[in-house]
């Protein structure tokens, strides 16, 4: 019987690959960081450098990988082991073409599903099975990728990479405020789910090629949600509206400290009981905050950690101002779309979730 190659989506891998990746990134981003905050630049010459100016450096190395790790984790999570170095060497190729993230993450898919090919379909001596995965697929993989990269897809890659950055840069004032506008609204709309990661995926792309900007609207917007439905609480109780329910409030005080800690997913217990109000609340929350965030030049070279790390962003005071905003509109938009809440009705539900049954028995 023939072999049959194994379907693999390219979703799964695209993801396995940012579950490697955000370390690198969470790393790099915070060494440059610090770096920058003490004092610190780039160098490339070990002549009378600092130790922030190390701290830096490092960091912009960790970064200058991006595309090498994004390619090599894909082409690992395609093929196994055998897509591994192909993938990984894709993603170089994508760094000397001046294709960047968007570069690596294209050849780490070719490499990959070439090498998951071979895997498959390819037949050697038995002699030379042991070195298939170590030698055989690796190099035909690397030959075929590396010549589609270089001669097909790199230049056409890295005009695309080109356009973008200079696109993003060329923006004025109220361009930015649109782009950050519907950024900041896509950005979180189901709380972390699969549509959040398309536009994560892409501020991270930008942030490899050097651009900041909406990796701050990304971590600023991921906290927007948590915050925003703690401020309803909050204004909810000092208007005499109730919009919560207990078990609700219960979930608010679980919300708000994951919040912080830039993890939106606390929000989805609340917003399950009312989702259309929520997320429409949320997401012109998550709007205005990166309206603010990307009109007023804030930028994150973290891509993760939450109010841990505004203080080393660029503008942190417009960054609080952008979070504080974004919140304040979704808990107003909540207080005037939620309907209040009828307290002899939950007064019911309770009641009747504290019926005593023990004394119930079967014969």
């Amino acid at each position: 019987m023939a072999n049959k190659m194994k379907k693999v989506g390219i979703k799964a891998p695209v993801l396995t690959a940012i579950g490697y990746l955000l370390p690198l990134v969470v790393a790099s981003g915070l060494l440059i960081a610090i770096g920058n905050l003490t004092g610190g630049s780039n160098v490339d010459t070990l002549d009378g450098i600092t130790v922030p100016d190390a701290l830096t450096t490092i960091g912009v190395f960790g970064m200058g990988l991006l595309p090498s790790f994004i390619a090599g984790y894909i082409g690992y999570a395609i093929a196994d082991r055998p897509g591994l170095a192909p993938g990984f060497l894709m993603g170089q190729v994508a760094s000397f073409l001046g294709a960047g993230f968007l570069g690596g993450l294209i050849g780490g898919i070719i490499a990959g599903y070439i090498a998951l090919f071979l895997e498959t379909y390819m037949k050697v001596p038995k002699w030379a099975e042991a070195l298939m995965p170590m030698m055989i697929i690796p190099t035909i993989t690397a030959i075929v990728a590396g010549l589609i990269m270089v001669f097909l897809l790199g230049g056409p890659i890295a005009a695309l990479t080109a356009g973008l950055t200079a696109f993003i840069k060329g923006l004025d004032q109220s361009q930015k405020l649109a782009y950050g506008f519907i950024l900041g609204f896509i950005q979180h709309l189901d709380y972390g789910g699969a549509i959040s990661k398309v536009p994560n995926l892409i501020c991270d792309g930008m942030m490899a090629d050097g651009i900041y900007g909406p990796e701050a609207v990304k971590v600023l917007g991921s906290m927007v949600p948590p915050f925003g439905v703690t401020l309803a609480l909050v204004l909810s109780k000092v208007v005499h509206k109730p919009i919560f329910y207990k078990e609700e409030v219960e979930n608010i005080k679980v919300a708000f400290p994951m919040g912080i800690c830039m993890i939106t997913e606390g929000v989805i217990p609340i917003a399950m009981n009312d989702l259309v109000r929520t997320i429409i609340s949320t997401a012109l929350g998550d709007a205005v905050c990166g309206a603010i965030a990307f009109s007023m030049g804030v930028e994150s070279m973290v891509p993760s950690g939450g109010m841990f790390v505004v203080p080393a962003m660029k503008n942190p005071g417009w960054a609080l101002v952008a979070l504080a905003a974004g919140s304040l509109v979704t808990a107003v938009m909540l207080l005037i779309l939620k309907k209040p809440i009828d307290p002899e009705m939950e007064k019911k539900v309770e009641e009747e979730e504290k019926v005593d049954l023990s004394g119930l028995s079967f014969s």
